[in-house]
This record gives C-alpha cells, sequence and structure tokens, in this order.
C-alpha cells in the first residue's frame, strides 16, 4: 500500500470518527422531544441543562416559585430543546414538540463590606415547571406541568389554572414571553411573529 494511500485512509478514517461523535452529540440533545410515562405523566428531560438558556429572570415566577425560604425574589432560568429554538431562529415561530423548562432558585444576597461587593447569585432549587408544545396530546396544543423540587414527572396542570389564561393573553409568541427574552424578541419582530403586549400585566 502507498503512503499516499495510508494517508487517505487515516484522514477518511478519522472524519468518520468526527462525524460519528457530532452525530451522537446532536442527537443526545437536538432530539429531545416530550417523553411521557404510561400514565400520561411527562418525564422531566435529564439533560435539560445542556439545552438553550434563552433568559434568567429576577423575581419573574409565579405561585408557588415565588414564594422562597429567604422571601427575596427568586432567579428563573428558562431553557428550550435545541431543535425547536434552532427552528424559532429561522421561522419566529415554535414548532410542535417544543418543550421549555422554567427552573426557579433562591436567590443570596452577596454582601462585602471589605470590598465593597455587593449583588446576588443563585441559591438552592425552589421548583421546576415545563411548558409543553404537543398537538398529538393536548387539544390546546400546549401544556403546562410542575415538578416541584425532586420529582421526575409530572401530571398536566389542569386548564382551568390561571397560567393557561395568562399566556394566552399576554404572550408575544404562541402562548410564549418571548417579550422578556432579547435573542429571541429581536428574531420574532424580524420575521413578523411579535405580537405587541404590555409588560405590566
Amino acid at each position: 500500500m502507498t503512503t499516499g494511500l495510508k494517508r487517505n485512509l487515516i484522514s477518511i478514517a478519522a472524519l468518520t470518527v468526527m462525524l460519528h461523535g457530532a452525530s451522537h452529540a446532536s442527537g443526545t440533545l437536538a432530539d429531545a422531544f416530550p417523553q411521557y410515562a404510561t400514565n400520561g405523566q411527562l418525564i422531566k428531560p435529564a439533560n435539560y441543562r445542556e439545552w438553550v438558556l434563552v433568559s434568567t429572570g429576577l423575581g419573574m415566577a409565579y405561585d408557588p416559585l415565588r414564594s422562597t425560604p429567604n422571601n427575596r425574589p427568586p432567579f428563573t432560568n428558562v431553557f428550550v430543546n435545541p431543535s425547536s429554538y434552532q427552528k424559532f431562529m429561522q421561522t419566529g415561530t415554535w414548532p410542535d414538540k417544543t418543550i421549555f423548562i422554567l427552573e426557579g432558585r433562591e436567590s443570596i444576597a452577596l454582601n462585602n463590606s471589605a470590598t465593597g461587593s455587593n449583588g446576588y447569585y443563585q441559591g438552592e432549587i425552589t421548583g421546576i415547571e415545563a411548558h409543553v408544545k404537543d398537538t398529538s396530546h393536548f387539544n390546546n396544543r400546549w401544556a403546562f406541568f410542575s415538578f416541584g423540587t425532586t420529582n421526575n414527572m409530572a401530571m398536566k396542570i389542569p386548564e382551568m389554572v390561571d397560567c393557561y389564561s395568562c399566556h394566552a393573553k399576554n404572550s408575544a409568541v404562541d402562548t410564549t414571553f418571548v417579550q422578556f427574552y432579547p435573542v429571541l424578541r429581536d428574531v420574532a419582530k424580524e420575521k413578523g411573529t411579535f405580537k405587541a403586549v404590555p409588560n405590566n400585566f
């Protein structure tokens, strides 16, 4: 076998390994879709912290996440599955099988009189919720779930609960609060899918 042929075979083998690795990595994240138990409960995605973080808010939670042990406004980290994020960036709309995870955490005060440093950082989880678009499961297309702090499965929150009507009335894009997510807000405005809504509801 010639040296040139050996070199080409090695290059092809290396490329194959790289592509396989990339495919496996994207399959772990980009193909994250809603998964349900046999009783209809939503299974909490184990790797949601590897998804796209679209925003972090302070004091933006509802009860019970709004109530924290130290009575300070909670942080809320909002994640969305990568394939839905990519689709939104292209179209300004959310595809079917979109999953948002909202993670509530305590806000901890940092006060250092010696250095003059002060501010807030995130503490323990106070609750985890999901907002799921799944037309094959829900008549209204979207549904909400609450996992509490430790549960790995959750039943759908009943549709008479206020979160449904609030999101339907006050959301900028398809029952989601895109107005609070700066990058997504700008994309929706560019694509013409943004609905102007009040920020003081």
